[in-house]
């Protein structure tokens, strides 16, 4: 049952509680040359940076959790406060005008694995992870991609052998945004090497800290090494930790993808906030001279027109989201809309940088752009790659035949 808390008196005491914690936020308008021009897609942070930025975010997390504004619309008895998405979206938008510390490293444990938790786990699950997960008290990465089956999911071969009432996991996983800092990692697994590819998989919530797991970091050619590669030597992992049915892991894994695409596509960067503003980019624009350029004009028209329809897109499917349906297939259209923005980005950049572009001169505002160049791969594959998504989009929102299957 949801609480009936009046709007009126959760804003109050919401706002109570932000103002004896946090401070106001101050935008600061700095003009062409101010401040950073740091612009990266990916983090790119030493280990030291990335703890002490974890531990900032914990100390937030665990204090908003105690007052009662962390998991705001979640059940009560999986550590929620059983109130209405309503609450939770006022309450989020409180907290944006107040300089709190960044959340990074709970992002994918709250958009992508609590869900599937909340969707698929055990009652021994969920009360065991999903508060501690709020509450910022663990952290949580997602393990699916592998060396050979990136942008098909169906064909893992991390193995997951019956062994009475566990399992026994050996493989691989690679891209694992966040592993270093994990304390459990949602996993998807073939439990049966004779079944068809997507009736052979199961998932599992699995202990990052257990005996046989090895995380290695991945360098990126950004200069970064967020993303890990995995490995797992005959991990055990109770069945009790098992999510959904044995040979059930396809449809665990399409509600934490379809939780993956609506987190990336819905967020921020989806509709050029932030360093990708359209702002930004006329700024850059007007400083080399370039905003008479009917060319470049059209460039940033198709960037802003593209961002603000993305936008709209995603207003639309959250809101059927806040309505209590899962996200479905149409989040793809967000994730897609946000890396073809992207795209046009970085032509704009070489349209107006030229050689700037990959030649540091010291300049302000020129290579660091590089970083965000570099990025943009990533950001193509993460949470599907563009030509699986025009395959979703294609088949399973606009009804068109299936591609023809790969003769063998």
């Amino acid at each position: 049952m949801v609480d009936t808390v009046p709007v009126e008196e959760f804003e109050k005491a919401a706002l109570a509680f932000l103002d004896a914690n946090a401070e106001p936020r101050v935008e600061v308008e700095q003009a062409w040359g101010e401040g950073s021009d740091q612009v990266s897609l990916l983090p790119e942070r030493t280990l030291e940076e990335e703890h002490a930025e974890l531990e900032a975010a914990r100390a937030w997390a665990q204090r908003r959790f105690d007052a009662g504004f962390s998991w705001i619309s979640g059940p009560a008895q999986y550590g929620g406060r059983g109130l209405t998405r309503d609450h939770q979206r006022l309450y989020d938008s409180l907290e944006s005008g107040f300089d709190t510390p960044p959340m990074t490293a709970y992002g994918i444990g709250l958009g992508m694995v609590a869900p599937t938790i909340l969707a698929h786990a055990t009652e021994e699950v969920k009360a065991l992870y999903l508060k501690p997960l709020w509450r910022g008290d663990i952290v949580a990465c997602q393990l699916f991609s592998e060396p050979g089956a990136g942008s098909d999911l169906a064909g893992v071969q991390t193995k997951a052998v019956r062994d009475g009432d566990e399992w026994l996991v050996t493989g691989q996983k690679v891209w694992t945004s966040g592993a270093h800092l994990s304390d459990i990692g949602e996993i998807i697994c073939r439990s049966d090497p004779d079944a068809p590819k997507h009736k052979g998989l199961t998932g599992f919530v699995v202990d990052m800290r257990a005996p046989g797991v090895e995380i290695r970091p991945l360098r990126q050619m950004t200069g970064g090494a967020s993303f890990n590669e995995v490995f797992f030597t005959e991990v055990r992992v109770p069945d009790s930790h098992r999510l959904g049915d044995v040979n059930g892991g396809w449809s665990v894994a399409l509600t934490t993808l379809m939780n993956e695409r609506a987190a990336i596509g819905g967020g921020s960067m989806s509709s050029g906030n932030g360093n990708l503003s359209t702002p930004r980019l006329i700024e850059l624009v007007r400083h080399h001279g370039k905003a008479a350029d009917p060319l470049v004009r059209q460039q940033i028209a198709d960037i802003f027109i593209h961002g603000r329809v993305a936008s709209y897109t995603n207003l639309r499917a959250m809101a059927r989201v806040a309505g209590g349906q899962a996200p479905g297939p149409e989040m793809s259209i967000a994730k897609l809309s946000l890396t073809m923005n992207m795209r046009r980005m970085t032509e704009l950049l070489s349209s107006v940088l030229g050689p700037k572009l990959i030649a540091d001169s010291g300049e302000w505002g020129t290579y660091a752009w590089s970083q965000f160049l570099l990025g943009l791969p990533g950001m193509r594959i993460a949470g599907g790659t563009d030509e699986v998504l025009h395959n979703i989009i294609g088949e399973r929102v606009l009804g068109l035949p299936k591609e023809p299957a790969v003769k063998a």
